[in-house]
């Protein structure tokens, strides 16, 4: 089944661009492309899509008008996903937009969605209810964001910190278990002991729990 979209961005050309780039891809049916926030707001309640694809930046204020929209779906429209586009890393907004659940929330850097596998991977995840973190924001905000303490991480083993750290820059349990020459036994032991420490909720599902994680581990770090 096709996944029904809705565009919110201001500028013309990129909004062209992605136009044409989802005409092109089978798996979606752009339902709407809009300009602004009150654009925004009508057709989203007008056609129910299945995920909004978004500026974080729009009319009338250009502030976190796409970050505001997805905070208020939590609660008017739960069922569809979020798809956040952002020009330059904001460590904040990324916070902001998975505070209230993981699940059915992505966030990555417009210089990525001429990457259609990356685009699609996104859609599709939220679509699904799960969630997506670019690994290039995760990668740029871990090179450049330096330790602070009082941090969530104090509690963590090296090896602990180790682990998230790969976690964060995208990888799965098979490639840390690679990465650190682990058993995937033990990969798994120290990824479920690092989200116990963070006091992480087991009911959540696994993949929400490491997106919380590395947002933990994110938001415990200074420029």
């Amino acid at each position: 089944m096709r996944i029904r979209l809705v565009v919110a961005e201001d500028s013309y050309l990129i909004r062209e661009g992605l136009r044409l780039l989802l005409a092109t891809q089978d798996y979606v049916d752009l339902v709407a492309s809009v300009a602004s926030l009150p654009e925004l707001t009508a057709v989203v309640d007008e056609h129910l899509p299945d995920v909004v694809l978004t500026d974080v930046r729009m009319p009338p204020g250009d502030r976190d008008e796409g970050i505001r929209f997805a905070e208020g779906l939590t609660s008017s429209h739960p069922r569809i996903g979020v798809v956040v586009l952002s020009q330059h890393l904001e460590p904040d907004w990324a916070l902001r937009l998975f505070a209230a659940g993981a699940s059915g929330r992505a966030y990555l850097l417009k210089e990525r969605v001429g990457d259609a596998a990356q685009l699609r991977n996104a859609i599709e995840s939220v679509a699904a209810g799960g969630s997506f973190l670019d690994p290039h924001v995760v990668e740029a905000l871990v090179r450049t964001r330096t330790r602070q303490a009082p941090s969530p991480l104090a509690s963590l083993t090296p090896r602990e910190r180790e682990v998230l750290a790969l976690i964060a820059t995208g990888l799965s349990n098979t490639a840390i278990m690679n990465r650190l020459v682990l058993s995937e036994r033990t990969v798994e032991k120290h990824i479920t002991s690092l989200l116990a420490k963070f006091d992480l909720d087991p009911a959540d599902p696994q993949v929400n729990r490491r997106v919380r994680a590395v947002l933990l581990y994110l938001s415990s770090q200074n420029p």
